[in-house]
């Protein structure tokens, strides 16, 4: 039997907490669940992060640093409408084969809106610090453009919409977004 290093084990420990927190969101997820997933114990958890705020964030901002790597790759070596639609494709197959990741991106706006409201800004501004390396790795890919920038993200969340809450592919919701994208 191989014995995992602690870093191995927070690796681990982060990829359950994605899952967890993306099926059932920060306060339906139970450290017990993470801790199950991963096959250590609460203790050993907390000996890993220091409280389950910790663990979310650490989640939340993988999946907001991996969706950039995406954004990253898929641009590489182009740019302006080449990139814009590299960069879109990518991000449709992203959340196409992985739901979770999809959905801990929208729980992630509930919980940070949730710890805004609560009076807690260090959680907020973690994720935006996040969310702005998301921005600017898309700005640059479209070669600074502000508006281009604005427009791609807000097509992002709109479809994040439209998966998040089940609109099938041929719904006329889907048929009207589809239709108002450039070719």
């Amino acid at each position: 039997m191989v014995r995992m290093s602690a870093e191995e084990r927070r690796e681990s420990v982060i990829r359950a907490a994605m899952v967890e927190f993306a099926r059932s969101g920060y306060h339906g997820t139970s450290t017990e669940a993470i801790a199950k997933r991963v096959g250590v114990s609460q203790p050993y958890l907390f000996r890993l992060f220091a409280n389950k705020q910790a663990i979310f964030q650490a989640a939340a901002g993988r999946c907001v640093a991996e969706t950039a790597e995406v954004f990253r790759d898929a641009a590489e070596g182009l740019t302006g409408e080449e990139a814009l639609h590299a960069m879109g494709a990518a991000y449709r197959k992203l959340i196409a084969e992985d739901r979770d990741k999809l959905l801990l991106q929208m729980q992630t706006y509930v919980a940070v809106a949730a710890a805004e409201a609560a009076g807690d800004h260090e959680f907020g501004r973690a994720m935006r610090a996040a969310w702005t390396e998301l921005y600017d790795t898309v700005h640059l890919a479209l070669g600074a453009d502000t508006a281009e920038t604005t427009t791609f993200l807000a097509y992002g969340m709109l479809i994040n919409t439209l998966v998040a809450l089940g609109f099938p592919p041929e719904d006329r919701v889907w048929k009207g977004f589809q239709e108002s994208q450039p070719n």
